[in-house]
């Protein structure tokens, strides 16, 4: 039976057509919902017009890398016979309480055939989460070929899983899942997943990263590009957004330590149940910064419907437990050169779901978490970020000195990508200027999957005692002009990562550092550096020359440990 595709959106006096997907297909239905906007196509039921809306979504977003659309297709319980292509800036969730109350039987794929090769190195913005999908096309496979900002989250795939197209493809994120079949890593150069179940894993180029996966594939570095941690030590699911009846509810997962396997396999989510009502729905085309802190200070949580929200001020989140979720990609836009989210040093916050985008005129930083001086603890109950997508070019022209600096201690990131970008608008060395991408000064900070590309300086600095980080990928920037104006001191370059020297523990695991020097024939002193000293682990570690001008690369892996990318491609070095 075909699914039934309805749109829906209420307005004043309940009128008006539901969704861009819906006026592209020519359909206009109104029906009772929360007031999500155009951004958000709702549906249910059973309707041979349900695929050709998802299709009108994905024809505006295929190709659209630096557009302004921003969609989420959200999916009532049941079973729809449809394949699902999900493009750039578009989540598609179920709005069941478990991933099998949303069930797919088709695809929800993401595919490379915009790009030539079937390349799918700058498949970046998209999601899928909370959904069952039994693969009928393509062979049977379900095909999800994504690089950077990306996740698969909450997901049970009936069947196999490719993550590549036929072409390259370059990092993602899976949390939380179940495989029932086998997952073909092929092309991709790096990947993350935690806390899932597969069949098997088949695959691996340069660094794959496992953390409470109960069938990790077998091998381990450096014979095999696989780092295994048996738990993760401290995790919390991403909250999402449920439907019983006709009512919406946000589900809250509870911390989880020492945690193996998925969230779900008892049955029924844990969760605290939150209703639609204690949230405030922000809508881009109504709402500023001074309307949304408003509302914040009210003592709501933050729903932020799909659409570019351009912010002549920070959104401050003070109150402790705070949810603020970005849907379809919500973007945040500095255009007045400051913040752009400032969260207080207090328990229990979760933030995710959204791009920050820097402006024209500097921001100092785009997300700071907590402030200098913060001293409290939150190890019971820790602050969460949740799929964060920084930059500064692409879209548009951005400067920013740093994307996140963390003064907080306790706090769990996961899925972060803080990329100056090598591509679009006010790419260019002197144009899209940005020194850092991570900044961490708090204690006991946990990152899961933290990539972090082209930034000028030091792209991760980690000042901060007891960090952990379970995979890192970084690009050094393509673009130097010359060895001269890309110096530290007396070194030529910039290490990517950077524990500070005063550090005394540190752990990390599954660090691959890339470059590409396009401009000039570079030599970059150190992929890594960090203090030599017992408490400070790091392992598994790779240094990769894509390409660039002759006599380019990176001399040495870690603090002149590991051989040279100069004429040979890939450098592996075990353990400091």
């Amino acid at each position: 039976m075909l699914a039934f595709g309805v749109l829906h959106v209420r307005r004043k006096n309940w009128v008006g057509c539901v969704c861009a997907a819906a006026a592209l297909a020519g359909v206009c239905i109104a029906a009772p919902a929360p007031d999500f906007g155009p951004g958000v196509c709702i549906i249910d039921g059973a309707s041979a017009d349900a695929q050709k809306r998802v299709d009108a979504i994905y024809a505006k977003q295929e190709a659209g890398q630096f557009d302004s659309g921003r969609y989420a297709i959200l999916f009532k319980p049941g079973t729809y016979k449809l394949t699902v292509p999900v493009g750039f800036y578009t989540q598609v969730c179920g709005l069941g309480r478990n991933p099998g109350d949303v069930e797919i039987v088709g695809a929800v794929r993401s595919t490379a055939r915009w790009m030539a090769n079937r390349n799918a190195t700058c498949n970046f913005w998209r999601s899928a989460e909370n959904l069952s999908v039994t693969p009928t096309v393509d062979g049977g496979v379900n095909i999800w070929a994504v690089s950077q900002a990306t996740s698969l989250r909450r997901v049970r795939i009936k069947g196999d899983v490719h993550l590549w197209d036929g072409g390259w493809s370059s990092g993602g994120f899976l949390a939380d899942s179940v495989v029932e079949g086998k997952i073909s890593s092929g092309s991709q150069q790096q990947w993350f997943s935690r806390n899932c179940d597969w069949k098997e894993w088949e695959g691996g180029n340069w660094n794959m990263v496992f953390v409470g996966v109960t069938n990790p594939p077998a091998g381990q570095w450096p014979g095999k590009p696989y780092t295994t941690i048996e738990r993760a030590p401290v995790v919390r699911e991403k909250p999402f957004l449920f439907v019983e009846g006709d009512e919406y509810f946000v589900c809250v997962p509870p911390v989880r330590r020492e945690a193996s396997g998925i969230s779900w396999k008892e049955g029924e989510t844990p969760g605290e149940k939150l209703p639609l009502s204690a949230f405030y729905i922000a809508r881009s085309e109504r709402d500023d910064a001074k309307t949304i802190n408003a509302a914040l200070e009210a003592g709501k949580h933050l729903l932020l419907t799909p659409g570019i929200y351009r912010l002549d001020a920070p959104l401050r989140i003070n109150k402790p437990g705070t949810v603020v979720l970005g849907m379809g990609f919500a973007t945040l836009s500095a255009v007045g050169g400051g913040a752009l989210l400032e969260l207080a040093d207090v328990d229990g916050l979760c933030v995710g779901g959204l791009i920050l985008e820097a402006g024209e005129k500097e921001s100092a930083v785009l997300m700071e978490v907590g402030k200098v001086g913060s001293k409290r603890g939150h190890a019971a109950d820790p602050i969460v970020l949740f799929d964060i997508s920084c930059r500064a070019g692409g879209a548009v022209n951005g400067v920013c000195g740093t994307f996140v600096t963390v003064h907080a201690s306790d706090v769990v990131g996961e899925n972060l990508w803080l990329w100056r970008a090598d591509h679009g608008e006010g790419a260019g060395w002197k144009s899209n200027r940005n020194a850092h991408g991570l900044i961490v000064n708090g204690d006991n900070v946990t990152m899961y999957g933290l990539f972090v590309e082209h930034t000028q300086e030091y792209q991760t600095i980690w000042n901060g005692e007891g960090g952990r980080v379970y995979f890192y990928q970084s690009e050094m920037p393509y673009d130097p002009p010359s060895a001269a104006a890309w110096k530290n001191g007396s070194k030529v370059g910039f290490a990517s990562y950077k524990v500070a020297d005063t550090v005394r523990r540190h752990d990390a695991w599954g660090l691959g550092v890339y470059c590409v020097f396009v401009d000039a024939s570079i030599i970059a002193e150190s992929a890594i550096e960090a203090p030599e000293t017992p408490g400070v682990r790091l392992r598994n570690m790779i240094a990769v020359r894509l390409s660039g001008k002759p006599d380019s690369g990176i001399r040495h892996v870690l603090n002149g440990m590991g051989d040279p990318v100069i004429d040979r491609q890939v450098s592996r070095l075990l353990s400091n």
